[in-house]
């Protein structure tokens, strides 16, 4: 199987798509599970920490005092990347959504049948009254 052929990435390519590079066209939608399929969020949780691994060895190994003071550091730092993390989830979803030729907007079935049903619910009670 050829490099354009393949429908998931290799260890390489995927630490490029964690960097925010485009994946081939044909792991189009091996991207869009990723981005919207069962167990997106998590995924992304796991994926957005992986940049910041460096930092929170560094803060293991080179700052000086006690291990907890340490370990400290690097807790208090894994609940900011977190923090931040989950409050841009939606617009780094959409962006390499969009980064790899998919509608910014695609949502997971559950999710897009959950906003049929608030709509129908709303419509029942607040259109009906007119």
């Amino acid at each position: 199987m050829t490099e354009t052929e393949r429908t998931s990435p290799n260890p390489k390519q995927w630490l490029g798509y964690v960097a925010g590079r485009r994946l081939p066209m044909s792991m189009q939608d091996w991207v869009r599970n990723d981005l919207v399929g069962k167990g997106a969020v998590p995924r992304h949780l796991v994926r957005s920490m992986i940049p910041f691994l460096p930092i929170f060895i560094a803060f293991l190994t080179l700052f000086p005092g006690a291990l907890w003071l340490r370990g400290a550091m690097v807790l208090l730092s894994v609940l900011l990347a977190m923090f931040y993390t989950a409050a841009f989830m939606e617009l780094n979803r959409a962006r390499r959504l969009e980064l790899h030729g998919l509608p910014a907007n695609l949502q997971s079935d559950r999710k897009r049948a959950a906003v049929e049903d608030e709509r129908e619910r709303y419509e029942r009670l607040h259109l009906r009254r007119r």
